[in-house]
């Protein structure tokens, strides 16, 4: 890129209020409004995607759905999110060398297919607690413990796995806090009309996750702009309130959850961990999640057995 040249990000975004909604509900579409959100403050995080060209995105909807109902009308490129936990496992699972995860939507299944893999790790829940005979359930404090170099991780989960699932005809990411901002940066390199972003269940921290990804988006649309300030950012600590408000959160706080580590709160919630992003693809019997450098589209995909 020309010394001096700009990155262009122009986006269409929401007039509404960011806040989830207190229960599922049909998905909302969001369109262009100049106005900053609630929920911003300044922050020193760095610019994404050095190094690239000029991005310029125009007319792009945004919309915000929940759950599965979500999923069977998602159109455009979709992102789906699942904090607590599933997309987050993924994500230090492929940071720590996995060549892929595989999704699958039962127990039965998951035991199958990681039967046929040498070498392979089966990570699965149910209803948010673990399966007799299967060691990892779903925790990211576990999955770190695992030597994942070059082996496959199986997955099965109650929310993520199967709002993926769900989906027929479109492009899909999963996402977590800990790739949001890489996830930004590879679906806005895709230049779509329409971006559907997911929260896998109605819980806030997964709302939190879209409204933190909407807001980078919005903060990207200004880069261009002379008197724009590019330390802005949303504020996750204040949009994850509503989630240290909660009991479930003050549950798996003292420990009582099995399966469930306190641990998994702090590795869970840490925003822009990662610098990858998440593609999803459709195979025969297992949805395939791999790891995208969104600045290199081609680093980094491993090719399924």
């Amino acid at each position: 890129m020309p010394s001096g040249a700009h990155r262009c990000w122009a986006v269409a975004l929401a007039q509404s209020t960011i806040m989830p909604p207190a229960r599922p509900a049909p998905p909302t579409r969001r369109r262009r409004d100049k106005r900053r959100p609630s929920g911003f403050a300044p922050s020193t995080a760095p610019r994404p995607i050095d190094g690239q060209a000029c991005v310029t995105i125009s007319d792009v909807e945004i919309i915000h759905a929940t759950g599965i109902d979500g999923a069977r009308q998602a159109h455009g490129l979709v992102v789906v999110i699942d904090v607590l936990r599933s997309f987050t496992v993924s994500a230090y699972a492929l940071d720590g060398g996995a060549r892929e995860c595989r999704l699958v939507p039962t127990i039965p299944e998951a035991l199958a297919l990681a039967a046929g893999i040498p070498g392979s790790v089966i990570c699965a829940e149910v209803n948010a607690l673990p399966v007799e005979g299967i060691p990892i359930s779903n925790s990211p404090t576990q999955i770190r413990e695992v030597d994942m170099k070059d082996r496959i991780l199986v997955q099965r989960s109650t929310s993520g796995v199967q709002v993926v699932a769900a989906i027929r005809e479109a492009d899909i990411f999963a996402a977590s806090l800990v790739v949001a901002r890489a996830t930004v940066q590879a679906c806005l390199l895709r230049k779509p009309a329409t971006l559907t972003l997911i929260a896998s269940a109605d819980h806030p921290e997964d709302h939190a996750c879209a409204q933190y990804m909407e807001g980078l988006i919005r903060g990207n649309e200004h880069d261009h702009e002379p008197d724009h300030e590019p330390d802005h950012e949303p504020d996750i600590d204040q949009l994850l309130e509503p989630l240290r408000a909660s009991d479930r959160y003050r549950r798996v706080m003292t420990g009582a959850w099995p399966g469930f580590p306190p641990t998994d709160l702090d590795l869970s919630l840490q925003p822009n961990l990662f610098n990858f992003a998440m593609p999803v693809t459709r195979h025969e019997g297992y949805l395939q999640l791999t790891k995208l450098n969104p600045s290199s589209p081609t680093t980094n995909q491993h090719r399924s057995n």
